[in-house]
């Protein structure tokens, strides 16, 4: 389908500097230094993807307009526009001007068109949509948000130890399933929503990941856990601010997914923008009607309503009002430095009971954390931490190298008053069985019915890599696995046989080594340079001036061929220069007019006018006919001027 070069190229050599200048300033994806003429400029400008992309910045009005516009299929006036949509000449004509300024839309004659790739998604039909009232402000008033950024790092905090305590399935495809998230979500006792913004924070934080189709805590995990409450918090911002995917509170959708074109970086740092640490929004809802209403291809109100919800979550507003974490958010200040003057300072003791559990009210401190995992494991991550010391929890640190006065002083240490007698009964009850029997490393073992040879293989200083020890008389236990332990005895002269655990031999099969395919080659990208906004107004001008006739420039031939070229594709030079010298001198011509799909019909035409890519011509049979520039086909003289 044509996209309507030659009407949009007529159109833009109507327009002044200024106005050129403007739609390139709309369009800086197809403003190109070596763009040469308005023809160039129109097919840039008629790029499918680069419409798309100005389509998303339109406001509802101008929405509403190329909708009813598209909707008319290019025939409609402003008048059949405007009835349609019932609206003023003055809502209407800011909506056009902000289509022309894209190049959406423009008036051709009497009639207005739009570019055909233009999709009008989103479009009101029957109406033109208003700009909401103006969203009422307040002075903004201290209110903390500490509350709800604690729950949020507690929240990832907990999320974390499910993952490690419990089976969080991830699809094979990529993504945690909708069923996953409500069950996590029930264990966890949250609204699935939240869930999935801890989720999404702690993924894109790189504290969780997906090993063998199972979500796990991941090394940077265990460092964001042992760190203080500030810094969890300022990791947890910084992940959502690279966060795109776009909330959807209204449909269960896979979290974890890459949903293409969902402007949730866009979303969330517009939505940021509009917040001011001196001045409140009296109603959140305003706002976010009026956000719907200026980017609709952005902000849909469900979305934006959610998106607020995790900055309120994240303690960036409180109140209607940018918070100072907020604040350094939108001016890319020191957000770690934020963070930490927020948050409370982490608690460093916890209250041990009789019944072996130790309780932590707020986030534990890294040292605190140490320790009672250390010691006891994690039963409860609510509101109160509870940890709970057993047998095999104590055994762990005693594992670790402690004795049992070492553990009960580590515990002291952190307890808020002295340990229950309980506890020191348990500990020290527990290391008089600890180390009664021991448990080797064996990579592999030499067995032989000959002591003597062992011996000698035990001794060899070829050998010594195995770290070959005595079992027993007749067994050798070595470091490294069987492979290696046969290669190095067979190096040493020995003739040695693998057998499997049910002492069967081995047949051993020689591994044919093979090289990595290098992979497909990616073809190199190439991206459009940057072009600021002087070099944008100076390409306007020189556009203007090079397209647009002027006085003492050129022949009216050449201007008039010119023109005629920019509006039609399909001519070749001298059928344009034909048809040109037949309108300045008011020659007879023989035109090729395609009058509809696979069919010419020709006539023979003495050209009187040409305004606006319409040809008004006499014809043979004393009739006057326009004809569209652009579906001329073939011009030549009439046979009775040939020869």
């Amino acid at each position: 389908m044509p996209r309507r070069i030659n009407a949009l190229a007529t159109w833009l050599l109507r327009l002044g500097p200024d106005e050129v200048t403007s739609i390139l300033l709309h369009r800086r994806d197809v403003a190109d230094r070596f763009i040469r003429t308005m023809k160039d400029l129109a097919t840039q400008l008629t790029d499918s993807d680069s419409v798309h992309a100005a389509e998303d910045t339109l406001d509802q009005g101008a929405l509403d307009v190329l909708g009813t516009i598209v909707a008319q299929g290019g025939t409609g006036t402003v008048d059949t526009v405007r009835t349609e949509l019932g609206c003023s000449i003055g809502d209407f004509e800011r909506a056009l001007d902000e289509l022309e300024k894209r190049a959406l839309a423009w008036p051709e004659g009497p009639r207005l068109i739009a570019v055909n790739s233009v999709r009008a998604t989103g479009a009101v039909r029957g109406q033109l949509t208003l700009r909401p009232k103006k969203p009422g402000r307040r002075r903004a008033s201290a209110m903390s948000p500490i509350v709800p950024a604690m729950s949020t790092v507690d929240g990832v905090a907990r999320l974390l130890a499910h993952c490690e305590q419990d089976a969080f399935d991830a699809r094979y495809t990529g993504g945690v399933a909708t069923v996953e998230i409500r069950r996590a979500a029930r264990v966890l006792r949250v609204e699935d929503g939240v869930l999935r913004l801890w989720l999404e924070l702690a993924v894109e934080a790189q504290l969780l990941g997906v090993d063998r189709s199972r979500l796990l805590p991941t090394r940077q995990g265990d460092a964001w856990l042992d760190s203080q409450p500030g810094p969890r918090l300022a990791a947890l911002v910084g992940a959502w601010r690279r966060m795109d995917w776009r909330p959807a509170p209204d449909q269960a959708r896979a979290a974890l997914r890459d949903y293409t074109g969902a402007h949730g970086l866009l979303l969330r740092r517009s939505a940021l923008e509009r917040f001011s640490a001196d001045e409140a929004f009296t109603d959140v809802g305003e706002l976010v009607a009026e956000l719907a209403w200026e980017r609709p291809a952005v902000h849909d109100p469900r979305a934006t309503t959610a998106v607020i919800g995790e900055m309120e979550a994240l303690g960036l507003v409180a109140g209607g009002a940018l918070t100072p974490l907020g604040v350094a958010v939108v001016r890319d200040g020191d957000v770690e430095a934020a963070a930490a003057a927020l948050m409370p300072p982490a608690t460093e003791k916890a209250a041990f009971q009789t019944d072996m559990t130790a309780v932590v009210n707020g986030l534990p401190s890294p040292e605190l954390s140490a320790t009672l995992n250390l010691v006891a494991d994690l039963e409860d991550n609510d509101a109160a931490r509870v940890w709970r010391l057993s047998a095999g929890s104590v055994r762990r640190a005693l594992d670790s190298g402690l004795s049992a006065d070492e553990v009960l002083a580590e515990l002291a240490a952190v307890s808020e008053a002295a340990l229950p007698q309980v506890i020191d009964f348990h500990v020290r009850d527990i290391a008089r069985k600890h180390g009664h029997l021991t448990v080797t490393n064996v990579a592999s073992c030499v067995r032989g019915t000959d002591p003597v040879l062992l011996r000698e293989i035990a001794r060899s200083k070829r050998l010594a890599s195995l770290k070959l020890r005595f079992l027993a008389p007749t067994v050798l236990a070595s470091d490294r696995p069987m492979a290696e332990t046969l290669t190095a005895l067979r190096r040493s002269g020995y003739a040695p046989t693998g057998v499997d655990g049910g002492d069967q031999s081995i047949v051993e099969h020689v591994e044919r080594l093979r090289a990595p395919a290098r992979g497909e080659r990616r073809p190199d990208r190439w991206w459009r340079g940057e072009v600021d906004d002087l070099e944008l107004t100076q390409l306007a001008v020189r556009l203007v001036e090079r397209e647009r006739p002027s006085v003492g420039r050129g022949t009216p031939r050449a201007d008039a061929a010119r023109t005629l070229r920019d509006q039609n594709v399909f001519l070749r030079d001298e059928e344009v220069l034909l048809l040109a010298s037949a309108l300045v001198d008011g020659s007879r011509v023989e035109i090729g007019h395609a009058s509809g799909p696979r069919r010419t019909e020709t006539y023979v035409v003495v050209p009187t006018k040409h305004l606006e890519g319409v040809l008004s011509a006499e014809c043979e049979d004393g009739t006057s006919r326009e004809f569209t520039i652009g579906h001329v086909r073939k011009v030549a003289l009439p046979a009775d001027r040939l020869g």
